[in-house]
This record gives C-alpha cells, structure tokens and sequence, in this order.
C-alpha cells in the first residue's frame, strides 16, 4: 500500500490558501494572494508560449515569490520616507503574507560562507568580476538571501 502523503507544489498550496482565505473571507489576504495567482497564471502563458511546461516549479514560484517581496520592501522604504505611515503598513503586511511561501532567510554568516565557495568555484578575483560572482552567489542561494545583502558581501570579499 502506498504512504498517505501526497506533495503539494508551492503553486498548488498558494492556490489552496487562496480558496481557504476565499471561503473564511479574509478579504486582505485573498486579495493579496489573487495578486500573486494573476501573476502565475501570466507567468505560465509566458511558458506556454514558449513551448515549455506549462506548470511552474517551485524555483519559479519563489524566483515570483522573492521579486514580490522586493518591490514591497522598496515600497516601504519609500513610503516611509514620505511619511505615509499607512501606506507603509499595507504594505508591510503584504510582505508578511509573501514571506510566508518564501523560504527561510539565511544569516549573514550563511549568505557569506555561500558566497565564498561560489567565488572560489568560479574562481574569480576581484571587483571587474562583480557580476559574475553575484550570478553563481544569487543561483545557489536561490530565494533563500536578499540580493542588497548578498551584493554586499560580495563587494566586501572582492575588495577585501
């Protein structure tokens, strides 16, 4: 007899939470999560145009997911700066619905030992190879870091 667990994508679990926050309605999440559903469903005819697999993986999720988080961040900050206290909390709550299908942030001493072995596996050395060492950091960090703190770590270990 087969186990009883059955894997839910990332996708497939969004999608799940959106009609649980539908049902209960939890009208600032459900719009929340409508949001990134639309941007998914974009995403997925993108791919069908292409001619790939239609079904986003879990990498493309987060790669969306992280994205999203960023321009929230961003938005904060400038909402802050303007002094729109209100504006800024929306978003921030916003930010807290995303981070929860996001993976867990890594410290800056994790983020740093990941750099160092991406650099040292393309064997660069210093600051004109910026953008390559920040490609190989960001592709194994996956989601999983905030490219401002990545970028500046590998801006320290390059001039260092």
């Amino acid at each position: 007899m087969a186990s009883g667990f059955i894997y839910m994508s990332l996708l497939e679990t969004i999608r799940d939470n959106l009609k649980t926050a539908i049902k209960e309605k939890q009208e600032f999440k459900t719009g929340v999560l409508r949001l990134l559903n639309a941007i998914f469903q974009n995403k997925e005819i993108e791919k069908k145009g292409k001619g790939l697999e239609i079904e986003l993986l879990d990498e493309e999720v987060v790669e969306i997911l992280s994205r999203e988080a960023k321009k929230r961040k961003e938005a904060i900050e400038m909402y802050k700066q303007g002094s729109r206290d209100d504006l800024a909390q929306k978003e921030n709550n916003e930010l807290e619905i995303i981070n929860k299908y996001l993976p867990e942030q890594l410290s800056k001493e994790e983020i740093e030992k990941i750099v160092v072995k991406a650099i040292e596996k393309i064997g660069v050395k210093d600051s004109k190879d910026f953008g390559k060492a920040m490609g190989e950091s960001m592709k194994e960090l996956k989601g999983q870091a905030d490219a401002k703190i990545v970028s500046e770590i590998v801006k320290k270990l390059l001039n260092g």
